[in-house]
C-alpha cells in the first residue's frame, strides 16, 4: 500500500504533472493550521528533490506567513481518475516575493498569471504514497477562469491595493511581508 521514497522518481513526476489540483499544508508552532487547494497550472518540478509553485492572489496569505516562522510544508496530490493514489511531498519551503532577486530567476518557469503573488520553493525531503482507494472518482471539467478575469480587471494597482487590504496579515495577525 504505502511507500516512502527520498526523491521524485520519473513515475512520480509523471503522476504529478497529470494532476489538475494539489493541496498545501503549513502551520506555525501555534495558531491556525492552513490547508489550501491550488491549481491553474502553477506547479513545477525543478529536480528530484525540488519543486516550486506560483502562488496567486487569494483572500488570505497563510502559506507565505507560516513559512517565515516554520519552514515545514506538505503538498498532497490525489488521483481522482485512473489508478488510486495519494502522494505527499514533505519538505522545507521558502517564499520569494516579487521584490526578491530569486523572483526574476524562477518566474520564467511559469506562464504569466495576473495576480501572481509569490513563488514557493520546496526542498523535498520525503515522498510518501498511499493507496487512495477511498478517494472518489471525479471528472475534470476544465479550469475556472474567474480569478484570472478578476485579477486582469483589477490591474496591477488594484491588485496591490487588494494585497494591502487583505494580504498583509495572517488569520492569526502575523505580518505576511508581502511588501518587504
Amino acid at each position: 500500500m504505502g511507500k516512502k521514497q527520498q526523491s521524485i522518481t520519473p513515475d512520480i513526476a509523471e503522476f504529478i504533472k497529470a494532476q489538475k489540483i494539489f493541496f498545501v499544508g503549513t502551520a506555525m508552532s501555534d495558531g491556525t493550521v492552513n490547508i489550501s487547494p491550488k491549481g491553474m497550472d502553477s506547479f513545477r518540478i525543478l529536480g528530484e528533490n525540488r519543486v516550486m509553485w506560483l502562488n496567486v492572489t487569494g483572500s488570505g496569505n497563510e502559506t507565505a506567513t507560516h513559512l517565515q516562522s516554520n519552514d515545514r510544508i506538505t503538498v498532497m496530490f490525489c488521483a481522482f481518475e485512473g489508478k488510486p493514489l495519494i502522494l505527499r511531498l514533505y519538505g522545507k519551503g521558502k517564499v520569494y516575493h516579487q521584490y526578491d532577486a530569486e523572483w526574476n530567476e524562477y518566474y520564467s518557469h511559469f506562464n504569466s498569471i495576473a495576480g501572481a503573488r509569490q513563488l514557493i520553493d520546496i526542498e523535498v525531503e520525503l515522498v510518501q504514497s498511499s493507496c487512495g482507494m477511498a478517494v472518489p472518482f471525479m471528472d475534470y471539467a476544465g479550469e475556472r477562469n474567474e480569478l484570472k478575469v478578476w485579477a486582469e480587471k483589477k490591474g496591477e494597482d488594484g491588485i496591490r491595493e487588494y494585497w494591502e487590504n487583505k494580504n498583509t496579515t495572517s488569520l492569526d495577525g502575523h505580518p505576511t511581508k508581502i511588501f518587504g
